[in-house]
């Protein structure tokens, strides 16, 4: 799957140690993991490296449509650069997609990878899910008030939409930082995958597959197909928390991500 189209991704490390590569979702930037994810894994002895896909600066903006060879392709140029393989990877959403082909192509530059929100195929619905999000991200304009709510109404589960002061705050972010553009619809385009389920039982790398149950965009049923798949992937599934479960009750994540690594670091010695 990997094809000399890469482009340089623009990254950012912290930390010392064995290198964990963190790959974000569809249309949103590194900067969703330095808030909890970072300071967990620096604290456990981690280099931590944020990754941005191209589409979102200060990654290039290629012209689209972009392609799962070429997220790949980007990723696997970026660990070769960093010189410091294999990594652990770490993606949620699309980043979990990328993350799951270079451990298949690539498996000498990856030790073990966390797969957040995965699938291995895109449904009708998700398909036109990605399709339609696409389509709103092309267009010039504000954001309407339906939009960022039906936007979050995606991302989080019941409980975040439920506190008044939690989603406050990611209404306003909404507002004023808009997903739109040629980059993230080119993204979402990307999320939409053909059935890998036959191509993924040749991973040999050790993944985690970690599902939430109110998430709308990878649900726990499109998890559990890629952990069926992948012989080597074990499965956990959180209650009552969204796509960005992660950042719902980071604590309880954070600490399921960090035992995982240090149970495959230990191995791989």
């Amino acid at each position: 799957m990997v094809d000399d189209q890469s482009v340089e991704l623009a990254w950012q490390a912290q930390g010392d140690g064995v290198p964990v590569v963190m790959l974000p979702p569809a249309a949103t930037s590194r900067e969703v993991w330095h808030a909890h994810q970072v300071p967990a894994l620096v604290n456990a002895g981690y280099r931590v490296v944020t990754v941005n896909h191209r589409g979102t600066p200060p990654s290039p903006v290629p012209p689209g449509p972009y392609s799962m060879r070429q997220l790949v392709a980007d990723v696997v140029a970026l660990v070769e650069v960093l010189g410091a393989g294999p990594v652990h990877l770490i993606g949620a959403s699309l980043g979990a997609f990328v993350a799951q082909e270079v451990a298949l192509v690539r498996p000498d530059l990856v030790r073990s990878a966390v797969l957040i929100g995965t699938r291995a195929r895109t449904d009708a619905y998700r398909r036109l899910l990605a399709r339609a999000l696409a389509a709103q991200a092309r267009t010039p304009g504000p954001v309407t008030e339906l939009d960022a709510l039906m936007h979050l109404a995606q991302l989080f589960g019941p409980r975040t939409l439920a506190d008044d002061h939690t989603m406050s705050d990611w209404l306003e972010l909404r507002r004023r930082f808009p997903v739109t553009g040629p980059g993230p619809a080119a993204q979402y385009d990307a999320s939409v995958i053909v059935d890998r389920r036959a191509a993924l039982t040749g991973l040999t790398r050790p993944c985690l597959v970690m599902a939430f149950s109110a998430d709308l965009i990878t649900p726990p049923a499109a998890c559990l197909e890629v952990h069926e798949a992948i012989p080597s992937a074990t499965y956990v599934e959180f209650e009552g928390l969204g796509h960005f479960g992660f950042l719902e009750d980071p604590d309880t994540i954070n600490q399921a991500i960090v035992d995982f690594l240090d149970k495959s670091l230990d191995e791989s010695l």
